[in-house]
């Protein structure tokens, strides 16, 4: 049976979100997977490397409960196309894709990063690192061959059909990722640290642990799950910030932390709270720990924090669309201008690298290997090192940045086709239309496009509505001089976009602006 990889997208709703292919987990069978999995395997002998050259197949699966049957599906057509299947098990993003890196060869993870349990996601990496835009692209043009009898009349493979034997890594993929940091990092570069760990159902929550207590921190598991929690470290929970509070007050049990450190589902993007238990942004850790790499170039979305450029740290810096593959490749392109040091960071924390970078030319023997994936450990490294080396608390660090406050949240259930409508209204209206939807937020002063539309009005204050890529869902991030302000215009336009919502729902809801 021929299938065509963009066909199945528009059909099965599993479609590209970050870095690969998302949707419901009932959405994504084991045909689906398998299909996907054969397209990225096809363009990849096509278009990057033969598979006759090095035919071994990285992959790796998180938490969820849909995961490892659908990294069974993945394994299937790895092993179909003609390649070989490494078997990973459950280790998180960036230490898969620094073993794909490393070894030269794709890796594919199994995760829905974030989002809830009900949907998952495949990644798909080059040998060289994520797969870019253009290379999704080039996945959707693929049409693949499917033997008919594999699947059952549910899309799944028939269970004689399900088993395929797989190499294991031997523990390489985690081995890498820690020799990465304790080969660039002096011995005892956190000792002193009192760390609580946020485990969660993290994939990557045994390794950060090793990996923390490697570099000689004091590290307190905290809250280990056997049930799936869907950690976003962009529009954090309540319930997760009620439990960095409460843990950070030191009963008996636990000593007072330093910091309580935590990553979302796959383990690519940190979650930071000070001593007190209070949320450190991921665009101002990303500030912190480009500073502390003395980068030289910094790559960011428009959606994070301006204090960035208000700080005056780095020579250059380059905005792009959210994601991480826009990050990734204007990297590339500022390591072929000359830069040294370049670094890239999400508003969601996740930090990438470029170069090798020599972190201490007194005390570190190897450079900082370059990971052009997001990673949640330099983050947590970078920020405790940089505030014990001035001398403060994790909590005044902040102070070391402009006064700029960021919030976000998101509309859940809010259908991809109405935001991207509601946003191109407001592109087309113009000046007129902004003002009359936000007339409470002053004067326009600017628009950008570059993702979405993001407003400034008088008193440099930001409004930015942009649709999601991963779930129905209309994004919503404001900032402000103050965390008053910035929560104000917050609630507002999510009052606003909520009225959107419910018009759409409810063609009698009474529409009032």
């Amino acid at each position: 049976m021929k299938v065509s990889i963009d066909l199945l997208m528009s059909q099965s709703g599993v479609k590209f979100g970050t870095s690969g292919a998302r949707g419901l987990a009932a959405d994504m069978n084991d045909f689906v997977c398998f299909a996907y999995t054969l397209g990225f395997l096809q363009y990849v002998a096509r278009e990057i490397v033969s598979g006759s050259e090095n035919n071994r197949v990285a992959a790796a699966y998180d938490l969820r409960e849909s995961s490892p049957r659908i990294a069974r599906a993945v394994r299937k057509a790895v092993s179909y196309a003609g390649w070989k299947p490494i078997d990973c098990k459950t280790i998180p993003t960036p230490a898969l894709a620094l073993y794909g890196i490393s070894e030269k060869i794709p890796a594919i993870m199994v995760t829905g990063s974030h989002i809830p349990e009900d949907r998952n996601g495949i990644k798909f990496h080059l040998p060289d690192g994520e797969i870019l835009k253009k290379d999704e692209t080039g996945i959707r043009q693929q049409t693949v061959e499917i033997p008919d009898d594999l699947f059952d009349s549910n899309k799944m493979l028939k269970s004689a059909e399900s088993g395929v034997s797989a190499e294991t890594d031997n523990g390489k993929a985690k081995q890498y990722y820690l020799d990465r940091f304790l080969r660039a990092f002096p011995s005892g570069f956190l000792t002193g640290f009192r760390i609580g760990f946020y485990e969660h159902s993290a994939a990557g929550r045994d390794l950060l642990y090793e990996l923390y207590t490697a570099l000689g921190a004091t590290v307190t598991r905290l809250g280990r799950s056997e049930t799936f929690i869907a950690v976003d470290t962009e529009a954090v929970r309540d319930e997760d910030q009620a439990l960095a509070r409460q843990w950070a007050t030191g009963h008996s049990e636990n000593p007072p932390f330093d910091a309580i450190l935590s990553t979302d589902g796959d383990g690519d993007r940190p979650l930071l709270f000070d001593e007190h238990g209070e949320w450190i942004r991921g665009d101002v850790a990303g500030i912190l720990t480009s500073r502390f790499l003395l980068a030289d170039c910094v790559v960011t979305p428009v959606s994070s924090s301006t204090a960035l450029e208000r700080s005056g740290w780095f020579k250059k810096i380059v905005r792009t669309k959210i994601g991480s593959p826009y990050v990734i490749e204007a990297m590339r392109n500022m390591v072929l201008e000359g830069y040294k040091r370049v670094a890239g960071y999400e508003a969601n924390g996740g930090f990438l690298t470029a170069n090798s970078i020599l972190l201490d030319e007194e005390e570190s023997k190897r450079p900082l290997s370059p990971l052009p994936t997001r990673d949640p450990a330099i983050v947590h490294i970078a920020t405790l090192r940089y505030a014990k080396d001035a001398g403060v608390p994790l909590s005044e660090m902040v102070h070391y940045l402009p006064r700029r406050v960021v919030m976000s949240d998101r509309l859940q259930n809010f259908p991809t086709e109405l935001a991207q409508q509601k946003i191109e209204e407001l592109v087309s209206g113009g000046e007129e239309m902004i003002q009359l939807v936000f007339a409470a937020f002053g004067e326009l002063q600017t628009i950008d496009q570059t993702d979405g539309i993001r407003m400034m009005f008088g008193d440099q204050d930001i409004v930015h509505l942009r649709s999601s890529g991963n779930a129905p869902e209309l994004r919503c991030y404001t900032e402000a001089d103050t965390k008053e302000r910035a929560t104000s215009l917050l609630y507002q336009t999510m009052t606003i976009l909520d009225t959107w919502r419910r018009r759409f729902q409810h063609d009698s809801y009474p529409y009032q602006q």
